[in-house]
């Protein structure tokens, strides 16, 4: 074999070798899953999520169980990389030392993207566990957006919003889809109207009022989530991320006055009626900074 032809088959082996490691790369399943708490089977009330509540202590290590019981479905469908974001208040719920360790979790505050920090674009798939029902739903237990003390409503292009559209927005910035949420039955209908009828949704209860559910014992749901999780995660190929065209219109209604007086204060936000702000933003991770900061102002 003359050089030349030696040269080009160990070009042509490098080459292929190097499309191989790609692959095997390719072939890995990272996961990223955001936790919150309201939605969680047997949470009601608010002593139950609020640190140093009565219960509190006690919704944190169902919270935790929910969180291990997606991980678990995770690794059933062969995921090789999995991050828990801890999503809820402060953010200090998810009890560190009983996580699975085959994940990393992200816990404290602030942090720049809330519920959705350590997201980027070498994830496969999104999961929200113990999700709740936007603010004003009527049967939705401790149903809110974001901050119970200022946010009535929210739209983002005409589209009414809650914390699992805003946080599917964030995903699907970085081309990540959401494919499984656990949370009430009302939440449940409302991403699949949303997000789409594909999404996976796992019923941890259903709404009697905003304080009352009838629910599923916290055993009873873990077994569900940890088995809508790897079921989700086997059939990522139907899923697609949450993008709607940009620019980004989002209308925020407070729940009082003063505070879209405050948050008009912004350059670029337009106070369109008493409660109620808008602004426009090409990309959608500073239009969530935006609706941030207004947030945290209204409430100054």
């Amino acid at each position: 074999m003359n050089f030349r032809l030696s040269y080009l088959v160990t070009a042509f082996a490098v080459a292929a070798l190097s499309v191989s490691a790609a692959s095997a790369q390719k072939t890995g399943l990272k996961v990223f899953i955001s936790v919150d708490m309201e939605g969680v089977a047997g949470v009601v009330n608010s002593d139950q999520v609020t640190m140093g509540g009565h219960d509190y202590n006690m919704a944190r290590k169902w919270m935790t169980e929910e969180a291990n019981a997606a991980i678990l479905g995770a690794l059933d469908a062969g995921a090789t990389e999995i991050v828990v974001n801890d999503s809820h208040s402060t953010m200090r719920n998810l009890i560190a030392g009983d996580i699975n360790p085959a994940a990393r979790l992200i816990t404290g505050s602030p942090k720049t993207l809330g519920m959705m920090q350590g997201i980027d674009e070498t994830f496969d798939a999104v999961i929200f566990i113990g999700y709740h029902a936007r603010a004003g739903s009527a049967d939705g237990v401790l149903d809110h957006t974001y901050s119970g003390a200022a946010v009535h409503a929210l739209k983002v292009n005409g589209r009414e919003t809650g914390e699992s559209e805003l946080n599917a927005l964030i995903a699907g910035h970085f081309n990540v889809p959401v494919v499984m949420i656990a949370g009430d039955a009302t939440l449940c209908a409302q991403v699949k109207k949303s997000l789409g009828p594909d999404v996976v949704t796992t019923e941890t209860k259903e709404a009697i009022g905003r304080y009352a559910a009838k629910t599923l014992v916290p055993s009873e749901s873990q077994k569900l989530i940890r088995t809508n999780t790897a079921a989700a995660l086997k059939k990522l190929s139907v899923f697609r991320p949450y993008k709607p065209s940009a620019p980004y219109v989002v209308e925020i209604d407070f729940l009082y006055s003063h505070q879209a007086e405050n948050a008009s204060l912004v350059p670029g936000v337009e106070r369109v009626s008493a409660r109620t702000v808008r602004y426009t933003q090409p990309d959608f991770i500073n239009a969530f900074r935006m609706f941030r900061a207004l947030v945290t102002l209204a409430n100054a």
